[in-house]
Formats: structure tokens, C-alpha cells, sequence
């Protein structure tokens, strides 16, 4: 009973795949429905040879987007994304055909529209019925695979704990290798101390899936288990423990040919990151447009209260440590510095009057707004810091440097919690850093949006800016 399952899965597929396809005619046939209420049952000619086209077309299709293949353990919401692309790349190519057939000006868009979305929306519920099925029938022990962890660092023991809380993946862990009897297992499960062992307890355990998670260092292990489980029939999976030597964050990516894992990989480039460029700058020129009589006001007090520019220019490392001049409004007397930048204290008599209200309540950053109109900055990201603290803290904090991976940003994620105004020991740089980091790594448009509402309603103030 307990393969019952896994024996009939080129049945069960079958049978899946079948319905796919049936309920993507059906959708087609409920959008026309909809779409012509008072004659239901009579679709036009060309939406029928459409239908047809398209209902044919699905069974080549659809297994090219991975919808056949086994989603146990992975992202159900990917799966959506892939389901979603493949019934548009089906609806696209019959608007196509359509258009070779020249019948173009005869198929409505509407139904087209209204087909995708009532065939997405049966895909969904097929996809929800079946996994609710199958996890019900894997927390009862059925159709669970039996698996042998090789390497029980951090990324085995994470894997082995994660197969034990999401137990409706049905995956159950009944073996470890650790190469050392002292290391205590999360589980009572059986412990292997010597490589040779390995296959001799797969058979014993009549395991399905091997995961190796040694780190990437272990080449000489590594090179040993393909030989040890060159013969072995179950599945391998390799879950390399790049944490260990990762940086921020890793992805692996196809390069000359062969798979990469980058390990220093910011959350936000690629597309995301495009997306993120676009709102700065759109973001931007909106305040600089709202916000303009506060900046003429700004600059008015600004000139009346001491002598100088309204404007002040400091160089900064921008993105993957290019050099930008910052903008910012005026806030100290004018004065000279050779070689070195001296941070404002409390009570800093450099500071103007009006200079005191600016640094308080952050308005003198307001400028940075064109930095961010012009693509240097990012309206959130790791605060920049001045040349020579730079040169200081890359070499007392690891990693201090990876903060220029990304633009530097008006607020962030160190900023809204506390980490803003004077740095003046390695220990607060350190906390700005970590939290820094953490931004780098854990980003997302949703974070950005956080933080500007924090900003805007909270962290325009703070008792360390001085």
C-alpha cells in the first residue's frame, strides 16, 4: 500500500494530463458561453477550429512547462507561474493561427481573455484537489519516500528539519552520515560513520532518494560516493553547503555551458531590480515636484541664516564602488577639512541653526533625490558613508564592503531601526553593517515599500542625528 502510488504513477499522470486538456476545452467552451449567453451551445466556427487548434496544441505543450514532473517539496506557487505561462504560450500561438487562417477580425479578444482566466482558474483547483489528496495520503504514510542524508552539517540538519515540520511532502528520513559518532542527530535515526556503508543502507532501507549535502571542499568524499552510488538505482539529490562560503546571498546560473553558483548574488538585479530602478526614479521625480516650495523655503532660510551655498557636494561610493558626489543641503558653516571627514557630535559647533532643525529632522537629504533621479542612489538601500570611514571599517568588519553591491539609499533598513546619526565606535558600525547586510540579502519590492512608509511616518526624526 504504501508504494501503491509511486507503481501507478505513469497511470496517474495519464489520467492527469487527460484532464488537463479536458478542462482547458472546457474553459473555452464556458468563456464562448459567458461571453454569448443567448447562444449557448452555437460557437462561431472560428472560435471552434481555435478551441480545437488550441485543445490539441495542449498536449505537446503543456508537458514542456515541467507540470508533469514531480512538485513534492517545491514551491506550489512556482508551479502556478509555470501553468500560467504555458496556457498563454498555447492562447498566444492559437491567436496566431487564427491570423493564418484569416480569421483574425473574427476572434474576440474578450473570449480569449475570459478562456485564460477560467482555464487558469481549473488548472488551480485540478492542481489543489491533487496535492490535497496526495499530502493527506503522505501524512498517513502513504506514498512517502524513504531518503538517506549524506552530510549532516548545517545544510543536511536544515534539510532533515524541514523534512520533519513540512511531513505532508511525505519525505522521511531514515538514515544520516556525519563521519563523526560525536555529532547528535535531530531524529532516532540510524547514524552512518563510514562512506562504504552508504549503499549497503540504502538497500536495507529500500531508500528512494539520496541527498548529499557535503560542502563543496569535500571533493575527495564527493569523488568516493560517485563511485560508491554509481550502481545504486535511486534518485540523488547533490544540495551543495554553499552557505558556508557564501557571501550575501547564491543562485546558480548557466555560464560558458556549464552550472555556476555566483555567491556574493544581490536580491535585487535582474528583472526585480529593473523594476526597482523604475519606481526610484518615478518616486523621485514625484517628490522633487511635490516637494518643491519645502526645498525653496530650505534653501531661503538656509541663505539667510550664515554665509555659503545652499548645496553641498561629497563624494561617496556608489554602485560596486564607483565614485558620485552625494547632494545634500548645507547644514554646518563653511569650513575646511584636509584628508579626513569628522562626523558631527552633539552640540557640534560647526552646525548652523537651521543646519540643527535640517540634520534633526533629515530634510537636508532631501536633495538626494536628484542622485536617485539620475541613477546613482536608490531611495532605499544601505546609507553611504564618507571616503575615509570607508578605507577605516573595511578592514575591522568583515563583509563591510559588500553594503556597495547595491546603490546606496536616502533611508533603509538600518536607518528605521535605530541605526542612524554618528557612528562613533566599531561596535555601532557593526550593528549598521549586519543590518545592512540582512537588507541586501532578504530584499524585496514589499521591503522597500516598508520602509519608506516607516520613514515617512516615523524616521524623519531621531535623538542620534546631530
Amino acid at each position: 500500500m504504501v508504494d501503491l502510488i509511486a507503481r501507478n504513477a505513469t497511470r496517474l499522470e495519464s489520467v492527469v494530463r487527460f484532464t488537463d486538456v479536458l478542462l482547458l476545452y472546457a474553459a473555452g467552451v464556458l468563456a464562448d458561453a459567458l461571453l454569448h449567453p443567448s447562444d449557448a451551445g452555437m460557437m462561431s466556427a472560428t472560435h471552434t477550429a481555435v478551441l480545437y487548434f488550441c485543445s490539441t496544441l495542449a498536449v505537446v505543450v503543456l508537458p514542456q512547462f515541467a507540470l508533469y514532473s514531480s512538485w513534492r517539496g517545491r514551491s506550489l506557487t512556482l508551479m502556478a507561474g509555470h501553468a500560467l505561462l504555458a496556457i498563454l504560450v498555447i492562447l498566444v500561438t492559437g491567436t496566431l493561427f487564427g491570423f493564418m487562417i484569416r480569421q483574425l477580425g473574427a476572434l474576440s479578444l474578450t473570449w480569449m481573455f475570459g478562456w485564460l482566466v477560467l482555464a487558469l482558474f481549473g488548472f488551480l483547483i485540478n492542481r489543489w484537489v491533487l496535492y490535497g489528496v496526495l499530502s493527506g495520503l503522505r501524512k498517513r504514510g502513504i506514498n512517502s519516500k524513504r531518503v538517506i542524508i549524506v552530510g549532516y552539517g548545517n545544510t543536511g540538519r536544515e534539510l532533515h528539519q524541514r523534512a520533519l515540520a513540512q511531513h505532508w511532502t511525505g519525505y522521511h528520513v531514515v538514515a544520516a552520515y556525519s563521519g563523526d559518532s560525536s555529532v547528535a542527530l535531530d531524529a532516532p535515526i540510524e547514524s552512518l560513520l563510514v562512506l562504504e556503508d552508504i549503499p549497503e543502507a540504502v538497500a536495507r532501507h529500500q531508500a528512494h532518494e539520496v541527498w548529499i549535502t557535503l560542502p563543496i571542499a569535500e571533493t575527495a568524499q564527493l569523488r568516493q560516493l560517485q563511485a560508491l552510488l554509481g550502481n545504486t538505482l535511486v534518485d540523488i539529490r547533490w544540495v551543495p553547503d554553499v552557505a558556508a562560503v557564501s557571501i550575501l546571498t547564491h543562485r546558480t546560473v548557466e555560464f560558458l555551458g556549464m552550472p555556476v553558483v555566483e555567491l556574493n548574488h544581490p536580491a535585487s538585479t535582474g528583472a526585480p531590480g529593473i523594476i526597482k530602478d523604475i519606481f526610484d526614479r518615478i518616486f523621485a521625480a514625484f517628490v522633487l515636484i511635490l516637494l518643491a516650495p519645502l526645498f525653496i523655503a530650505i534653501a531661503l532660510a538656509i541663505r539667510i541664516d550664515s554665509p555659503g551655498p545652499i548645496l553641498f557636494r561629497q563624494p561617496r561610493l556608489g554602485l560596486n564602488g564607483q565614485h558620485i558626489q552625494i547632494i545634500k543641503f548645507r547644514s554646518m558653516r563653511v569650513h575646511q577639512e584636509v584628508d579626513r571627514v569628522t562626523q558631527a557630535t552633539r552640540n557640534d559647533p560647526r552646525i548652523t541653526a537651521i543646519g540643527q532643525f535640517l540634520r534633526r529632522t533629515s530634510l537636508d537629504e532631501l536633495p538626494q533625490f536628484f542622485n536617485v533621479l539620475m541613477g546613482e542612489m536608490s531611495v532605499v538601500g544601505p546609507r553611504p558613508h564618507a571616503l575615509p570611514h570607508n578605507d577605516l571599517y573595511k578592514n575591522k568588519l568583515a563583509m563591510y564592503m559588500q553594503r556597495h553591491r547595491v546603490k546606496p539609499g536616502i533611508t533603509g533598513w538600518a536607518q528605521i531601526n535605530g541605526h542612524r546619526g554618528e557612528t562613533d565606535t566599531d561596535e555601532k558600525m557593526a550593528h549598521r553593517v549586519q543590518f545592512d547586510l540582512y537588507y541586501i540579502q532578504h530584499w524585496s519590492f514589499w521591503m522597500d515599500l516598508k520602509i519608506i512608509l516607516w520613514t515617512a511616518l516615523k524616521g524623519w526624526t531621531s535623538q542620534n542625528a546631530y
